[in-house]
């Protein structure tokens, strides 16, 4: 799935899409608020910046920022985006699945935003906690977003596609026909029965293949290399602090903050 992914992300349209984004979302807020004056002590890696959207806000705070992406287009474009600063950020290629260019321990913060994670296989994705754990210094912390199954399962429901307006409607049932084509293997009650899954969603006109997962199920992922975790909704930025509420939460992503072990 990772081909077809990167390929996607090499693409002019997606990196001019991600070039001119600049705001970060509210859980991302929340993050940089809680930890103040602590980032001028950090060594920060950027895992998938795409266009610079992180690293206009990260960057200028930390004592030492690393930026990586595995698109050379998205870090062309980001390096573009930069190059006029006084202090250029280091924005190099990179996959989170091989971070051996950085030596253990070596990093005190480690973001990895915009659901970069759900764009590779299950195995991979394991691969990639285990070397961010590598790489991070025992005490410091992981920072990232993932799909939401919780939230893919409303996708699925046809009621959730019906509007008092009829043009919404129809706009609704297309995205929703195309969805349900492009991903024929899958009933509702299969998602509702497992623990993550992998599908062609909206994003990007239905290019990408997107590993969606349970709550639970994420924190299970989490379990041997993180410890202390918190969840966080994207839309408010509030934790999520009640089991039964996060069993429940239908946000499409999720925001997970680690402490790494």
């Amino acid at each position: 799935m990772d081909g077809i992914n990167q390929k996607t992300y090499a693409a002019f349209s997606v990196v001019q899409h991600y070039a001119q984004l600049k705001l970060l979302q509210p859980a991302e807020e929340a993050i940089l608020e809680l930890f103040g004056d602590r980032w001028s002590s950090m060594k920060m890696l950027d895992i998938g910046v795409g266009g610079g959207r992180t690293t206009q806000h990260f960057a200028p705070l930390v004592a030492e920022y690393f930026g990586i992406d595995y698109s050379a287009e998205m870090v062309a474009a980001c390096q573009k985006r930069f190059a006029a600063s006084p202090t250029a950020p280091q924005i190099e290629v990179g996959d989170a699945r091989d971070l051996s260019r950085f030596a253990d321990n070596s990093f005190d913060f480690i973001l990895f935003s915009f659901n970069g994670i759900d764009f590779v296989s299950h195995s991979d994705r394991l691969k990639v906690f285990q070397e961010i754990r590598r790489v991070g210094k025992p005490g410091g912390y992981f920072f990232f977003s993932s799909h939401n199954l919780q939230g893919l399962e409303r996708e699925f429901e046809f009621r959730k596609h019906l509007s008092l307006n009829p043009i919404t409607t129809y706009v609704n049932l297309v995205m929703f026909g195309i969805l349900r084509l492009l991903n024929r293997a899958f009933t509702l009650d299969q998602l509702k029965a497992a623990s993550h899954a992998i599908v062609r969603d909206e994003s990007h006109n239905f290019r990408l293949k997107t590993y969606y997962v349970r709550p639970e199920a994420q924190l299970q992922q989490l379990d041997p290399n993180f410890s202390e975790i918190k969840v966080y909704s994207w839309r408010t930025g509030w934790p999520i602090t009640d089991a039964e509420e996060l069993r429940s939460n239908v946000d499409m992503w999720l925001y997970y903050l680690c402490v790494i072990k």
